[in-house]
C-alpha cells in the first residue's frame, strides 16, 4: 500500500470513530433520524476533506483532537450535501458508494432531515469548546465553514447546477459552478488546519491556491469518470451531465485537453505548497491521487 493510500485509510479509520462517537443511536422516535445519519455518513467515500484538514493541522502542530472534530465535521457537511444531492427533485440518484441513496434505504422525508441534522451538527461539534481553547478560533471557523457551504458557495453551486442544462455554458461559466460547489469545500477543508494553528497569512494564502487548483484537477477527474469510469469502481450511476444535457469540462474540452488540464493543475497545485517543508509531502501526493483516480 502507498503512503498516501496508507493515510487516506487511516483518515478513514479515525473519521469514522468520531463520527461513531459523535452520532450516537438514541432511545425513542428520533432514532430513525440518526440511524439515517450514520447510514450516509459512517463507512463510505474517500474522507479526502477530513485528510485535508488532518494533514494541514499537522503542518502547524494542530492537536489531533481538534483536527478529528474538525475533519468530523466537513465530512458531515459533505455527506449532508450528498443526501441532498440524491433527491428525486435533485440528481434524482440511486446508488451513493456503492449502496442505496439515504431517500431509498429510508424515505425522502427522513432522507431530507438527516441532511438538515448533519450539517446543524457539523457546526455543534465546530463550535465546542473541545474543538479548540480560542473562541476567536472557533467563530472563525465557524464563519469560513457557513460561507463555504452556503448560498455563495457549495449551495449556491448546487442551484447553478440544477440550472446548468438551460444555460449557455462556457469553460469560465463551468469552473465558476464547480468552484462554488466542489471548490469551496475542499478549499475550507485545506485552510482548516491553518486556522486551528494561527498560521500566518502567507502560509494560508499558499494553502487556499493549491485548494483552488486541486479542486478544479479533481473535479476535472470527476467529469472524465463519469465518461469512462467504471460503474462498479466509481460507486454511483455514470453519465448523468451527459443525459441531462449539462455542459462540463469533458464536453467542453474533449477528452484530451481535459486531462490534460486536469494534469497541468495537479502540478500547480504541488507547486504552491514549496514554502512547507517535507511535512507537505502527503499533500503533494493528493493533488497527483486525485487525477489519477479510478473512483
Amino acid at each position: 500500500m502507498s503512503t498516501l493510500k496508507a493515510a487516506l485509510a487511516e483518515t478513514a479509520v479515525a473519521v469514522n470513530a468520531e463520527l461513531d462517537r459523535l452520532l450516537p443511536l438514541v432511545e425513542g422516535p428520533e432514532n430513525r433520524l440518526i440511524e439515517a445519519m450514520r447510514y450516509s455518513s459512517l463507512d463510505g467515500g474517500k474522507r479526502l476533506r477530513p485528510f485535508f484538514v488532518l494533514q494541514t493541522s499537522r503542518l502547524f502542530n494542530v492537536a489531533e483532537q481538534a483536527a478529528i472534530r474538525v475533519a468530523a465535521a466537513i465530512e458531515m457537511v459533505h455527506c449532508y450535501s450528498l443526501v441532498h444531492d440524491d433527491l428525486p427533485a435533485m440528481d434524482d440518484d440511486d446508488l451513493r458508494r456503492g449502496r442505496p441513496t439515504c431517500h431509498k434505504a429510508f424515505d425522502e422525508a427522513t432522507a431530507i432531515l438527516a441532511g438538515d441534522a448533519l450539517l446543524t451538527k457539523a457546526f455543534e461539534v465546530v463550535a465546542g469548546a473541545n474543538t479548540h481553547s480560542d473562541p476567536q478560533v472557533r467563530c472563525e471557523l465557524v464563519w469560513e465553514l457557513a460561507t463555504a457551504a452556503g448560498g455563495l458557495g457549495m449551495v449556491g453551486g448546487q442551484m447553478f447546477d440544477l440550472r446548468a442544462a438551460e444555460l449557455d455554458m462556457d469553460v469560465q461559466a463551468v469552473t465558476r459552478l464547480q468552484n462554488l460547489k466542489t471548490g469551496r469545500l475542499i478549499g475550507f477543508s485545506c485552510e482548516a488546519g491553518a486556522v486551528l494553528g494561527k498560521a500566518p497569512r502567507q502560509l494560508r494564502q499558499a494553502l487556499k491556491a493549491y485548494a483552488h487548483d486541486l479542486g478544479l484537477a479533481f473535479q476535472i477527474a470527476d467529469d472524465l469518470l463519469d465518461v469512462e469510469g467504471d460503474p462498479t469502481k466509481v460507486g454511483k450511476g455514470l453519465h448523468k451531465d451527459a443525459d441531462a444535457g449539462k455542459a462540463t469540462f469533458v464536453s467542453l474540452l474533449g477528452i484530451e485537453r481535459a486531462r490534460a488540464q486536469a494534469d497541468m493543475l495537479s502540478r500547480q497545485a504541488v507547486a504552491h505548497l514549496d514554502c512547507f517543508d517535507e511535512k507537505a509531502d502527503l499533500l503533494r501526493e493528493a493533488a497527483r491521487f486525485v487525477v489519477e483516480r479510478s473512483q
